[in-house]
């Protein structure tokens, strides 16, 4: 049996280590590239709606993980981790992707789409070592809970990563960088900085893989994808996954994946199984009173909170834990140190309320969360959707909360 490499040789060039992070770009790499300028207008009826449990239909996977053309040592890394039948978009993408397939895979957000294409290219790399995946991911969160991934079906194989998004010391990472790794994970601004400075070659990587494209143009990163996938090398394997396929995104996969395949396996809105409703207030001073109220209620057991603002969701995390509620904040004004210990501690229910700004609540896959509160109206009805899907995980009932003007 390989001895466990996967662990930092120097703490550097692994999926291992501590997360080094921040959000992908210049300057703080704190945040999105689309401005908060403009809010649609939202009819806050909108924000009103039962829940629609519907009984899931129980899906017959083709395969379990043991058949599947991979490696032992993934196999016995998938075991250990307690898997034995892949969900839908693993059922049917991994094949593909095994064969060495375009895969454009649609799904919604939850439903296992990392080990989709995980487990492919780390199959590839560890056939052929000469092989190098770059991963891009819209906020540094995903790629942290990615590379944690990674980490774990990689085990005792000795390959290595890099890490490269924001928030963190360049120099780390271009040490990182200079080791070779076997996957490169990073955002979209800051691997477009690294390649720019000449410590990223983009043409020794011939697969990639995009995570949430959707949500990576909505943020207004779609020039910085079309820069870096026209750097990678032309004979390359490409996976991309999306919840949706707006037109950005069809554009962007007819240009860089033609004659791709597309395993489709969306479900409805994440939303549906949420029960939304709103919380109208008069005065700003009643707000924070009307919060207190919602939260006391037992049957708010855990609870993720949207300000629009850093200095908001600052300002309130503080309040909150003035009136005595266990409670942290992750924002772009936060280093990624910060707030990867926030979000570990209300992963581990060390805190019980998590205030976030969009951005940064984007990488959050906490599937016991049951309250959502918008403590902010969201700028668009897309980006509520994005935030009330954070509820209801793992086939459970959600709730939501507006706070709404009278």
């Amino acid at each position: 049996m390989p001895q466990n490499n996967y662990a930092p040789r120097s703490r550097s060039a692994h999926f291992g280590g501590r997360r080094p992070g921040g959000f992908g770009g210049r300057g703080n790499s704190g945040g999105a590239r689309r401005k908060n300028g403009n809010k649609q207008l939202i009819d806050p009826a909108r924000f009103v709606q039962a829940a629609k449990i519907v009984e899931a239909e129980v899906y017959t996977p083709t395969h379990m993980f043991a058949d599947f053309a991979i490696s032992d040592l993934l196999k016995r890394n998938i075991a250990t981790k307690g898997y034995t039948a892949p969900s839908p978009i693993q059922d049917q993408a991994i094949p593909l992707a095994l064969e060495g397939k375009d895969v454009l895979g649609i799904a919604n957000t939850g439903t296992g789409k990392t080990a989709a294409f995980a487990l492919p290219l780390l199959n590839a790399i560890l056939e052929d070592k000469s092989k190098r995946a770059l991963i891009m991911a819209p906020t540094r969160e995903l790629a942290a809970q990615i590379e944690e991934e990674l980490r774990a079906y990689a085990r005792g194989s000795g390959l290595f990563g890099a890490l490269v998004i924001g928030g963190t010391s360049m120099g780390k990472q271009i040490r990182e960088l200079r080791s070779n790794p076997n996957v490169v994970i990073g955002t979209p601004g800051r691997l477009k900085d690294h390649t720019q400075q000449g410590t990223l070659d983009l043409s020794q990587f011939n697969i990639v893989v995009l995570d949430e494209v959707d949500r990576m143009v909505d943020m207004g990163f779609i020039n910085d994808i079309r820069i870096l996938l026209g750097m990678i090398a032309d004979d390359r394997q490409s996976l991309f996954f999306s919840a949706t396929m707006e037109p950005k995104v069809a554009s962007l996969i007819e240009t860089f994946m033609p004659g791709h395949i597309t395993v489709s396996v969306k479900t409805g809105t994440t939303s549906a199984n949420v029960d939304q409703n709103v919380v109208h207030y008069g005065l700003e001073e009643e707000k924070l009173e009307k919060l207190h109220d919602v939260l006391i209620d037992p049957v708010v057991v855990k609870s993720l909170i949207f300000h629009e603002t850093k200095y908001g969701a600052e300002r309130l995390s503080k309040a909150l834990n003035d009136r005595g509620f266990k409670t942290e904040a992750i924002h772009g004004g936060k280093s990624q140190s910060h707030r990867q210990r926030a979000l570990d501690a209300f992963k581990a229910n060390k805190v019980t309320t998590l205030v976030a700004t969009d951005v940064a609540a984007r990488g959050i896959d906490v599937s016991d969360v049951t309250h959502v509160i918008n403590y902010s109206i969201p700028n668009t009805y897309d980006d509520y959707v994005h935030r009330i899907g954070r509820a209801g995980r793992a086939g459970r009932k959600g709730f939501a909360l507006t706070f709404v003007r009278k």
